[in-house]
């Protein structure tokens, strides 16, 4: 029986974080890193994506990246690619990429709704269309798609509609579903986290309209810290959880059971 110290080391592991530059993205991937596991960043911004790739180095870590719109599929491949040209592998996608915006449902601009669904939805597909031939081809590997209590429930009617968002976040909880009962016996498990409020750019205009009310709801009284997701993560691409698939972790202090 391996030990408990085992089940959650990912060494020896290489694992692509989409949206690694920042944020929850960024999080994840530090996370993953302490774990052992080598990093490949993709994120659309450089003035963001080159100081994590040093501040990751400077704190020990393997970790190299490109600049990638995920809505591209030249350049999801070109990812993929050159980091199986730099590690070897690719054992762990984590799908964290994404974009919001806000109006009322019956005044949403048209290609706003495109761009979230695309970056959320569509970018979660290629990335894990390109990855997932690899992992299919070497008999396993491990997919986290980064969704939203959003997916699950309505959001707080004190903010302007996200609607791009809640379905594109719906829709990658399904993705999940499918994903995994479609590759589980090939090797490859696929989960989805669904974070609630977290402080990140996506949310710093709307907590203000939400928080106090938020923390007065939820269960713990609080809206997530720094760190509460890099466990959850780790749990997930590893060992530890080789008999989970198709699941998807609600982490929100418990906001989504009352």
């Amino acid at each position: 029986m391996p030990h408990l110290r085992n089940l959650f080391d990912l060494s020896g592991q290489v694992a692509v974080v989409t949206g690694g530059s920042r944020g929850l993205g960024r999080e994840i991937a530090e996370g993953l890193a302490e774990a052992g596991a080598s990093l490949f960043l993709a994120a659309r911004r450089e003035q963001w994506l080159t100081p994590a790739v040093n501040e990751m180095r400077a704190a020990g870590f393997a970790c190299e990246a490109m600049i990638c719109d995920v809505t591209d599929p030249g350049q999801v491949d070109a990812v993929v690619r050159r980091t199986l040209e730099v590690y070897g592998g690719v054992n762990i996608l984590v799908n964290n990429a994404g974009a919001t915006w806000g109006a009322p449902i019956e005044e949403m601009p048209l290609d706003k709704w495109r761009l979230v669904v695309e970056t959320n939805l569509t970018g979660a597909f290629l990335f894990s269309q390109s990855a997932g031939r690899v992992m299919l081809a070497r008999g396993g590997g491990v997919i986290l798609n980064i969704a939203s209590v959003a997916g699950l429930q309505a959001m707080n009617d004190a903010v302007p509609s996200t609607i791009g968002y809640v379905a594109s976040k719906g829709g990658l909880i399904a993705m999940t579903r499918e994903q995994a009962a479609r590759w589980g016996r090939r090797g490859v498990r696929v989960n989805c986290i669904a974070p609630g409020y977290f402080p990140s750019r996506m949310t710093e205009k709307v907590l203000p309209m939400v928080e106090a009310d938020y923390e007065k709801r939820v269960p713990l009284g609080r809206i997530g810290r720094e760190g509460e997701l890099k466990g959850v993560a780790v749990f997930l691409a590893s060992a530890a959880s080789s008999h989970i698939t198709g699941q998807t972790i609600v982490v929100d202090g418990g906001a989504s059971i009352v």
